[in-house]
């Protein structure tokens, strides 16, 4: 098996993308392959939190195999009593003295069967909520160029299904193999000291099952770990047809969409199959070692009972001691079965947790504070592949503090990540990117962000309420902050209307909403936020003229004092700003006012002449 995740925690607490800031220069870097004992620090330092319930799990499990074990001495003790005492009634006390010994060992057996079952699967269900939670955080820090080349359904499939089984793992491995290895060297030791000649007949089994095990063991790992990879392609199909499901419908799409889904779906029906098959072979093994055995017992013990070198009572116990001997061979398949269920997803789980971020808070940043809003690009280069072409280069502009800049020009040209380089969305290639002189890469993040509002055109609402979506960027505003927004934006009176007002559920996504009115609150969502540096990407795209125009007014009002940046292709929305700036594939072509830009009648003058001929 070859796994990867070549950190070790040394605490509890450590993440393993600390380890991996300088080693990773790229996500796609390969892996080198992680030492043995890594692994296991790193495997085994979940249970860490967990120290004092591991051991009263593991006590309970080896009280278990105890019981196990002693039942089948009382009853040789029980036997041999009714062989060797003549008189009925001591033999009768010594029988019911042994019986109630044997009710009190279930007891404590029901007992520990109890806390195992129950305490050892909540701790189990921990430490999937812990890795879930630590999963889920991880990819909270991750770049958007991580998300550029992912699919959700495949996070989705890490995040969800993976961490269940390694719950089951977590909770079952160690009990089940100290359970196992206790009952089979105790119930081994019991049988050498009965009779050695028939307990290494036995024992001479053990090695040609452990090789078939192992054998079929391998095709289980490696289907499994073929199953989770479909089934993360089934998720993603799932995703992506439910999510897009108007899109599918308006085209009457239906049928491809099956036929898509039929496709990974049979995929994934394979490789469980093959999953299924080799589970099978190892099942059917196992099966047949335990009944081998017993067979071997009852044949060879009868005829060392009839030669005399071997007691009825002796070989009664060897039968019983034989089925506590087979009870760790099934535990043993189980774990089998549960390591390659947990163990590949426990690898999927490190290979995401091992990516990381690419953008990240510098060792000694500061607070961003007090923010005029002055914006500096120096000679900024930008691609979004190492190798890839350039969409930004040397490109310098300087924003003054409270100035409305509009940036326009064709598609492509780079409007959009210049913007997305000024919050660190990506971290420019060459040159830098100043708030008010101090370069974005020497502040935190989170500080940065909050002094910088983004009203993306890639419109995105979370399912709950308007109040709720609203209050996204400012959890603390009052309901009078949260409608004076939802005014400026021009949304309040839709708001209204709605049957709850802003306590409105707007489903999945806004589904409720028309494009306007989700663009609407988008705006107002930025608007509460009230941060010193606004942009605008195409913020207005989804808006019919009465909003457009009822938005632009509100614009208008809310730059002053502020510094803010508007990305359009309706030249209409940008007439009033103080500078617009047209971007070519070459850089900067030319700046200006409205009217010194149609005066100059250059690039901007006969883009505004070929939108109103549209």
């Amino acid at each position: 098996m070859h796994f990867h995740f070549p950190w070790a925690r040394a605490t509890a607490d450590t993440r393993p993308s600390r380890f991996f800031k300088h080693r990773f220069l790229n996500l796609f870097q390969p892996t080198p392959a992680p030492r043995p004992s890594a692994r296991w620090r790193t495997f085994l330092s979940y249970y860490r939190p967990h120290l004092p319930l591991l051991a009263g799990d593991l006590a309970c499990a080896m009280l278990i195999a105890a019981t196990a074990l002693a039942l089948p001495l009382c009853a040789n003790y029980v036997t041999r009593n009714l062989v060797e005492l003549p008189e009925a009634p001591q033999a009768i006390g010594s029988i019911y003295a042994v019986g109630g010994l044997m009710l009190a060992l279930l007891a404590a057996q029901v007992l520990a069967i109890f806390f195992v079952d129950y305490q050892g699967h909540v701790m189990g269900a921990r430490i999937e909520a812990s890795l879930r939670k630590e999963l889920f955080e991880h990819c909270q820090k991750l770049s958007f160029s991580f998300y550029d080349g992912q699919r959700v359904g495949q996070l989705m499939s890490r995040i969800t299904n993976d961490s269940l089984w390694i719950g089951e793992l977590y909770h079952h491995g160690p009990e089940d193999l100290s359970i196992s290895a206790l009952k089979f060297f105790g119930a081994l030791a019991v049988l050498t000291f009965i009779d050695p000649v028939l307990t290494l007949l036995i024992a001479g089994l053990t090695p040609f099952a452990v090789v078939y095990a192992l054998h079929f063991n391998q095709r289980m790992n490696r289907a499994l770990q073929q199953s989770k990879e479909q089934i993360a392609s089934v998720n993603e199909r799932v995703e992506d047809a439910l999510a897009g499901i108007r899109v599918v419908q308006s085209f009457a799409n239906e049928d491809l969409e099956a036929r898509r889904f039929g496709e990974a779906n049979g995929l994934f029906l394979e490789s469980r199959k093959d999953g299924y098959r080799s589970e099978a072979f190892f099942s059917v093994g196992s099966e047949t070692f335990a009944q081998l055995v017993t067979v071997i017992v009852i044949v060879v013990g009868a005829v060392r009972v009839v030669n005399a070198q071997l007691t009825v009572a002796e070989m009664l116990t060897f039968l019983l001691c034989v089925a506590v001997l087979v009870d760790p061979v099934q535990r043993l398949a189980n774990f089998v079965r549960l390591w390659q269920e947990g163990y590949t997803g426990f690898v999927r789980a490190m290979e995401l947790l091992e990516i990381a971020p690419d953008i990240e808070d510098r060792p000694h940043a500061r607070e961003l504070d007090r923010v005029k809003g002055a914006i500096s690009f120096r000679n900024v280069g930008f691609s979004y592949e190492a190798e890839g072409a350039r969409v930004l280069s040397n490109l310098s502009l300087d924003i003054a503090p409270g100035e409305f800049v509009a940036l326009v020009g064709p598609s492509g040209v780079g409007k959009s990540t210049l913007c997305a380089l000024i919050p660190r969305f990506y971290e420019v290639n060459s040159g830098q990117v100043l708030i008010d002189g101090t370069d974005v890469r020497d502040v935190t993040l989170a500080s940065l962000r909050r002094n910088v509002g983004v009203v993306q055109q890639d419109i995105y609402l979370f399912s709950g309420t308007v109040a709720d979506n609203l209050r996204y960027g400012r959890s603390d505003a009052s309901d009078e902050a949260v409608i004076s927004a939802a005014k400026a934006a021009n949304a309040h009176e839709f708001i209204m209307a709605l049957p709850q007002g802003y306590g409105t559920d707007i489903g999945q996504r806004g589904v409720k909403l028309s494009g306007g009115q989700k663009q609407r609150l988008t705006i107002a969502r930025a608007f509460l936020k009230n941060p010193a540096i606004l942009i605008f990407d195409e913020a207005t795209s989804a808006l019919d003229n009465e909003s457009e125009r009822a938005v632009q007014q509100a614009l208008l009002e809310l730059t002053r004092g502020r510094t803010t940046i508007v990305i359009a292709h309706r030249l209409s929305t940008v007439r009033h700003a103080d500078r617009i700036v047209v971007l070519t594939e070459h850089g900067i072509g030319e700046e200006g006012s409205h009217d010194q830009l149609m005066a100059a009648d250059g690039l901007y003058a006969n883009l505004h002449r070929v939108q109103g001929s549209i």
